[in-house]
């Protein structure tokens, strides 16, 4: 195991990455002591397990501070997918008991801030804290094309759209607009989603933005998960479709007074009336009430909520259980 501590022979995470990948005979393993760390890190090493001491991710804490807004020497701004804080690009990495934070700011000042982007199948990601603002949370892969030209800039701007699954386990993500965004198919177990208030009306923000690929039978699912906030009543959407095929399934969720009655927006896509998959099963709290929903979104029944396990999501062909 290879251990990361101010003090230490490897004093920031990417060292200790370094030292894996040259040394691929070594243990599988990192262990971060408490600290903060200011650096971009970069994740390469399929099975790499990355953790910090148990229950202390709040004192363990990768931080960047890297804004889609900023224009950089060749006269182009950064865009979003540049502005990560830690890039994960393998299969079966886990990471455990860490902070990954984009300090940038707020959306409507240094626009989309990266945290974690999370390009792997086979991942798990358990007890740690997600934070920043616009776009904290990337699940990967792109959509197939851009909207915008040179809108996905970045690592894997010409790679493969490869569909990974994720897991994520007690965590505690925050953000405002579509801070949980992509086109992976990932199940939020017991995790914590705080929407945070800026400076923007009338809507103050949107959880999930997925662009679920067409024919891929499951994007988002959060089951056990609490939506809370500090922002006004009634000012914040559950999602919206990045792209028309998006889904994001809620079960048993604990929803804040924060989510709009509507609960969905459709980002002006017609078509996503007929192809997305926005739906709720069992879900409790003042933000909950269904009869006021978007009339394009659903209420599953029990028998539909059954579809939506943990085991039928992730296991794909290979039976993964994480």
């Amino acid at each position: 195991m290879i251990e990361v501590l101010k003090s230490g022979v490897c004093r920031t995470v990417q060292a200790a990455l370094d030292f894996l990948e040259a040394n691929p005979e070594e243990e599988k393993k990192i262990l971060v002591h408490p600290g903060i760390y200011e650096e971009q890190v970069t994740v390469r090493i399929p099975g790499v397990e990355l953790g910090g001491e148990k229950g202390k991710a709040e004192e363990t804490v990768i931080t960047c501070g890297l804004g889609g807004k900023e224009i950089l020497e060749d006269g182009m701004k950064r865009g979003t997918f540049r502005t990560y804080t830690m890039f994960v690009d393998a299969d079966d990495v886990t990471l455990r008991d860490l902070t990954i934070e984009n300090s940038a700011g707020p959306g409507t000042r240094v626009g989309q801030a990266i945290a974690l982007y999370a390009d792997g199948d086979r991942m798990v990601i358990a007890d740690c804290r997600l934070l920043g603002w616009q776009d904290t949370l990337f699940t990967a892969p792109l959509p197939p094309k851009e909207i915008e030209k040179n809108g996905f800039i970045g690592p894997k701007q010409y790679a493969p759209r490869t569909n990974g699954r994720q897991y994520y386990k007690n965590c505690y993500i925050e953000g405002e607009v579509d801070f949980i965004f992509g086109g992976a198919t990932a199940y939020f177990e017991n995790c914590t989603i705080f929407s945070k208030d800026v400076d923007r009306e009338p809507v103050k923000g949107y959880v999930t933005a997925p662009s679920t690929p067409e024919g891929l039978e499951y994007g988002y699912v959060m089951e056990g998960c609490r939506f809370t906030s500090n922002c006004p009543e009634q000012s914040v959407f559950l999602g919206r479709p990045w792209r028309e095929w998006g889904q994001t399934v809620l079960l048993r969720c604990e929803i804040g007074p924060h989510i709009k009655a509507e609960g969905w927006d459709d980002w002006g896509k017609e078509m996503a009336h007929r192809t997305a998959v926005f739906a709720e099963y069992g879900c409790t709290g003042p933000g909950a009430a269904l009869e006021n929903r978007a009339d394009w979104s659903r209420r599953l029944t029990e028998q539909e909520a059954e579809h939506y396990t943990r085991e039928r999501v992730l296991a794909g062909a290979d039976g993964w259980r994480p």
